[in-house]
């Protein structure tokens, strides 16, 4: 056997024989032996490589297929997690992963593979198409986005061995995307967790101060529940029911969240511990929601009743806020076994496996029928961007719980209006609508729905379908697109109309003749290009809004560009040599960087990378201005190009004696809060730098971004200016940026 060892979330040492022994509380022999051969050959796949840290490369897929025997998975899902790096990081190819472990892992494989060999315009779009991938993948086989999840969250437990930058980008895209997708499959054991390491990172410093409050207030906060429990164990063992008692401090992120979203300081946060009572069934469990009211006091209106209406994850309990010992408000879930396994592994939970394929059982088809819509939201999106915002608006959003006038719950993206009712219900009810009643009273179609209104929609047969605003009216993607489709389907003719006319509307703004380029030939070039049938659907997509007429313009002209490019380098290899020729200089006044062999040559800096004295420094020739400074480090140089490009790319240097103020642009990360911006400034001016441009914004989960441009001598002047900055209370990074 291998002898791979990884390390658990508590620092313990396990290695493959140590998850063996795990999967074989629920596995076959013949299951194990099948997970051994998948971690040898993984273990040779990767030999040799070593993770940042520094420790072998086989530990992290050990590491993922172990979180994932914790929630008790299959023996693919194993297999998978073993696997899911070898076709991505090592010379083993997907052919290979299917002739010897089946069709099935290979599919897996393929789903957690990154699209690394495609050329993309941005890093962006490939991050993006990388998601869709996955999600697609996701909604054929759930086992794809359990392992990602596994594999996401051991990459949080290591994220120390990462560059500040990628910490901070990782964290964030973890809030972002993954804890979405945990809280939707209802895994709050992972989410958790990632949630906490997130905050870590993106905001380390109210972090460490809630940690260690929640440190100093520890022994007190033990007593408590010592006596709490005390009291309930008591009261059960009277009723005769056996329940499983605990206590836990809620996680740093829930509390970070509750002082940032209701705008209060730690010390006003009562409901820091929940007791949680579990209990063999639910009769049972209302019992004991009987027993907490009788011992302390409810608080009005905190009582949720989760067994009776589960989430749309299939989380339930009950939920109630008492007043506890000593007049403090205390949190107390009462849920059965079954439940409890729920709240921590979630649609796990809810698989059964045989055989190595996946079950549903119950009504899990109804609650995961989300899985159908990231399908249609694939087929629906023009590009991988539009997709991913569909998701974030649609799956990943806060919801509301809205019920038909039959009593039916209607899980929505908060901020819905009826019209995302009516086509959450159906898209003939959307297309027929005239109206809404919300509550018995008739209410716009752009009214905004909260948790618990009962919405009636208004139809007729006589309707002549969706208005072009119902568009901007609707508020998820899923409605949008079928407001879209039906434009689509139903004005064909008027589309293809109103698509021509746009499109020589486009053609004349940018200078061109529609005649010209309207011709038939270049039509179906450009239709094809875009994966349309025909002229008419081309134009149709134009009219409906599918498509632009400025990208089709784009197309149209794109061999036009292309022959303009080549003339301006055949322009730019004459002016090359111009400028290398010693017979043929230009001058002007100094501005304190020379070229290496030519004295007085017009040189400017270049405004990407802002260079300063004491940065290395490059010379890029270019057309018709002379050399253009760039920091050896700016992405715009094309060095090691072959041809003309790499001609371009000369030697400077700076003078030995420099009297002047560059500009410097830097971005600044924070905590958002009042002041911030105003002792950021008084940094800057107490180093005597001058300031030439101020912008500020809040962003995402309560941060401050801060660009400004100074003046700057040279990099130590730039260095101090950082440092000043650097000290300002609550400031988490500061960066020199290029634009």
């Amino acid at each position: 056997m291998g002898s791979a060892r990884s390390v658990n979330r508590k620092g313990r040492f396990m290695g493959i024989e140590h998850l063996l022994e795990k999967a074989s509380a629920y596995m076959k022999e013949q299951d194990l032996i099948r997970i051994q051969e998948a971690y040898d050959f993984a273990e040779q796949a990767h030999h040799g490589q070593v993770r940042k840290s520094g420790e072998p490369y086989i530990l992290h897929p050990v590491a993922v297929a172990d979180i994932l025997v914790d929630m008790q998975m299959d023996v693919l899902s194993i297999i998978a997690a073993l696997l899911h790096d070898v076709v991505e990081d090592t010379t083993v190819d997907l052919q290979t992963v299917r002739a010897k472990f089946g069709e099935t892992c290979a599919m897996l494989v393929d789903g957690l593979t990154k699209l690394e060999k495609i050329q993309f315009r941005s890093k962006e779009e490939q991050q993006n198409e990388n998601y869709r991938k996955m999600f697609v993948a996701m909604a054929q086989d759930i086992r794809v986005i359990l392992i990602k999840l596994a594999d996401r969250l051991h990459n949080m437990r290591t994220l120390k061995f990462q560059s500040e930058e990628a910490q901070r980008r990782i964290a964030y895209e973890t809030l972002e995307i993954f804890c979405p997708i945990a809280h939707r499959l209802g895994i709050s054991a992972i989410k958790w967790e990632m949630e906490d390491i997130a905050l870590r990172y993106l905001n380390p410093q109210q972090y460490y101060r809630i940690a260690n409050l929640m440190k100093k207030k520890r022994a007190e906060r033990e007593q408590f529940i010592h006596d709490v429990i005390s009291r309930i164990t008591e009261k059960l063992e009277e009723m005769g029911i056996e329940g499983d008692i605990s206590g836990r401090p809620k996680h740093l992120y829930s509390i970070y969240k509750k002082m940032t979203d209701r705008n209060k300081q730690f010390t006003e946060i009562y409901d820091l511990l929940a007791i949680r009572i579990i209990v063999d069934n639910i009769k049972d469990c209302y019992a004991t929601l009987g027993i907490i009211h009788t011992l302390w006091k409810p608080m009005p209106g905190r009582f949720k009743d989760y067994i009776a209406m589960p989430k749309a994850n299939m989380y339930q309990s009950l939920h109630t806020t008492v007043i506890g010992p000593n007049g403090e408000p205390t949190e107390v879930q009462i849920r059965t076994w079954e439940m409890h396994r729920t709240s921590e592994y979630g649609i796990a939970a809810h698989w059964a496996y045989k055989e190595g394929s996946l079950v549903p059982g119950g009504n899990f088809e109804d609650k995961m029928s989300w899985f159908r819509e990231i399908l249609e939201l694939q087929h629906e999106a023009r590009d991988a961007s539009e997709f991913m915002e569909s998701l974030k608006m649609d799956f990943f959003a806060d919801l509301v719980f809205v019920f038909t006038p039959s009593g039916e719950v209607i899980e929505l993206p908060a901020g819905s209006v009826p019209l995302d009712f009516a086509y959450r219900i159906h898209t003939e009810v959307g297309n027929r609508t005239i109206g809404a009643k919300l509550n018995g009273r008739i209410v716009p179609l752009d009214h905004k729905l909260k948790t618990g209104d009962i919405v009636e929609i208004l139809t007729s047969k006589h309707s002549y379908g969706p208005s072009q605003d119902w568009v901007k009216i609707a508020q998820s993607s899923h409605a949008r697109s079928k407001i879209r489709q039906w434009f689509k389907k139903e004005r064909r003719e008027e589309n293809v109309a109103k698509g021509k006319d746009m499109l020589e509307r486009e053609l004349k703004r940018l200078g061109l003749e529609p005649s010209a380029w309207m011709q038939d030939d270049k039509l179906l070039e450009a239709a094809s290009k875009f994966a349309f049938n025909d002229i008419e659907d081309m134009m149709s997509a134009i009219g409906f809004g599918g498509i632009t007429a400025a990208q089709i313009c784009t197309k149209l002209t794109e061999k036009m560009r292309r022959e303009a490019e080549l003339a301006n380098q055949l322009e730019l290899t004459s002016e090359v040599k111009e400028i290398k020729s010693p017979g043929n200089r230009k001058t002007r006044p100094n501005q304190g960087v020379t070229v290496k062999g030519i004295d007085n040559l017009l040189v400017r800096f270049a405004r990407c990378c802002n260079p300063v004295p004491g940065d290395s420094i490059v010379g890029y020739i270019t057309r018709g201005r002379g050399v253009s400074v760039h920091r050896m480090d700016c992405q715009n140089i094309p060095f090691g190009e072959e041809g003309e490009e790499g001609e371009r790319v000369i030697e400077v240097e700076w003078e030995g004696s420099i009297d002047a103020n560059y500009s410097v642009d830097i971005e600044i990360t924070g905590g958002d809060r009042r002041g911030l911006l105003n002792e950021v400034l008084q940094a800057v001016s107490e180093s005597k730098t001058n300031i030439s441009a101020v912008t500020g914004r809040t962003v995402k989960n309560k941060m401050a971004l801060i660009h400004i441009t100074v003046l700057i001598r040279n990099i130590e002047h730039l260095n101090a200016v950082v440092e000043k900055i650097k000290r300002v209370q609550e400031i988490y990074s500061v960066q020199r940026i290029m634009q």
